[in-house]
């Protein structure tokens, strides 16, 4: 009865639709259930700090290892979100008043854990006449101010309707502006009815318009009934948005109220929607059933870096010849 009524408390919106069975997982998606000494630590952390992180609202299949490597994602804006996107499993709801010690926090945390590299995401907060954006500010200002050798990366919602939002992000010089398209336009009314596609993906254009330096990254799930055609579309809008980090992973329908699952893409074709991503110009690429937009980041973050700075120096190396 448990899971039911935690359910049921989460997605009041979805509470009388019909299940929707998926198919049964293949062998590649399996994970490990979180047991390290680290997972606890990194847990025992986020409470006592008062902080919520996506990693346990959206179910991710990979908080074990990463919790583990003492790697979170803190989500900020506290935890209910005023959308019903179909995948996610963060709670919907009428949100609570702004914490705030949540910027401070996020610093502590940032330094305690000893990170590298940290990401800063949130829930949709419609009722704010900023949708939150002083909030994800004070956040990366207080993790520069805190843990300095610590770079961030934020993955924000559309600020639809928000002008100025973005503008207030950027002044705050986040090392990487992340905001995921998630799927293809065609699928936004079933999938992620509250968005406008070519509104999020001008909203990662304009970021690079502000701030030249700072890298643009956006993700997709696939499994959801999207075509290839779709992908490699998408794909172009995104390198038209002069977006530099593309991440793609398998849709898991997180209960059975959610969207069901279309079908498991192979690992073959994760690797080759990855070398395709890669001949139309993106920086980096991961594409893998596992991948989400946080997994590995401070890896990835060091790939982009290095693929910048070659990208570059060809540039230089081919004026001078």
């Amino acid at each position: 009865m448990e899971p039911e009524i935690k359910q049921k408390h989460r997605h009041p919106e979805k509470r009388n639709l019909p299940d929707k069975p998926s198919p049964r997982k293949p062998a590649w998606i399996r994970v490990k259930a979180p047991t390290s000494k680290e997972y606890g630590e990194t847990r025992r952390l986020m409470r006592e700090k008062n902080l919520h992180t996506v990693c346990e609202e959206a179910a991710c299949p990979n908080i074990g290892e990463c919790w583990s490597a003492k790697h979170a994602t803190v989500m900020i804006l506290g935890e209910i979100c005023t959308r019903a996107c179909a995948f996610c499993n963060v709670t919907t709801g009428k949100p609570n008043a702004l914490d705030v010690m949540e910027p401070e926090n996020t610093g502590i945390a940032a330094r305690e854990m000893g990170l590298k590299h940290m990401v800063i995401t949130s829930v949709d907060r419609d009722d704010l006449a900023d949708g939150g954006a002083e909030q994800f500010a004070r956040s990366i200002q207080k993790v520069h101010e805190l843990s300095p050798g610590t770079t961030v990366e934020v993955l924000t919602p559309d600020f639809r309707h928000k002008d100025g939002a973005l503008e207030i992000v950027i002044a705050a010089r986040p090392d990487v502006f992340n905001h995921n398209l998630e799927t293809v336009p065609g699928l936004y009314p079933q999938i992620r009815p509250g968005a406008r596609y070519f509104h999020s993906l001008r909203l990662l254009d304009r970021a690079k318009e502000i701030d030249p330096l700072v890298f643009t990254k956006s993700g997709l799930m696939v499994g959801l009934g999207e075509t290839r055609e779709q992908v490699l579309q998408v794909m172009d809008d995104m390198r038209s948005a002069n977006i530099d980090f593309l991440t793609i992973g398998q849709y898991l329908q997180p209960t059975p109220k959610h969207v069901a699952v279309d079908r498991f893409v192979t690992p073959e074709e994760f690797d080759e929607y990855k070398r395709v991503a890669l001949s139309k110009g993106f920086l980096h690429v991961a594409s893998t059933p596992m991948t989400r937009s946080s997994y590995h980041a401070d890896k990835d973050f060091t790939a982009l870096k290095a693929a910048r700075t070659a990208q570059l120096e060809a540039a230089l190396a081919k004026q001078k010849g």
